[in-house]
């Protein structure tokens, strides 16, 4: 029989590290808050395969609001800088090869018109077997 592998959520792995490298108050979140800040960061994952037993390869897409675009280009760009090096230990979790699949993209939020850029990396995480 297989072992049983368990991955860590990649979503929490990408925000808790854009937390810790991001200018002090930036906000980031999983999902759109119903009180909408001025300027924040989503991160999703969309995606992504395992690639072996333990190997999983999320894809995470990175959504940088504010209410100017230069002001959502402005984050995105210190957003992305900090992902593509994420490579490393994050607390209990090993990141490997971080590579962006989608450069910069500029996508007004279609609810409200509101200045959104985004951008989509992969990067694989080592798994452990449940106990």
């Amino acid at each position: 029989m297989k072992p049983v592998v368990v991955f860590p959520d990649a979503v929490l792995v990408v925000i808790e590290y854009l937390r810790g490298v991001m200018p002090k108050g930036t906000l980031v979140y999983s999902r759109v808050p119903e009180t909408v800040p001025a300027e924040f960061i989503r991160v999703q994952r969309l995606g992504g395969l395992r690639r072996s037993l333990v190997i999983d390869r999320p894809r995470i897409d990175v959504e940088c609001w504010s209410d100017s675009e230069e002001g959502a280009e402005a984050l995105m760009t210190t957003a992305r800088a900090h992902v593509l090096a994420m490579s490393g230990s994050q607390g209990d979790t090993t990141v490997y090869d971080v590579a962006e699949v989608s450069g910069p993209q500029w996508l007004p939020d279609s609810a409200t018109g509101k200045p959104r850029y985004a951008f989509a990396v992969e990067f694989s995480t080592r798994g452990r077997e449940m106990s």
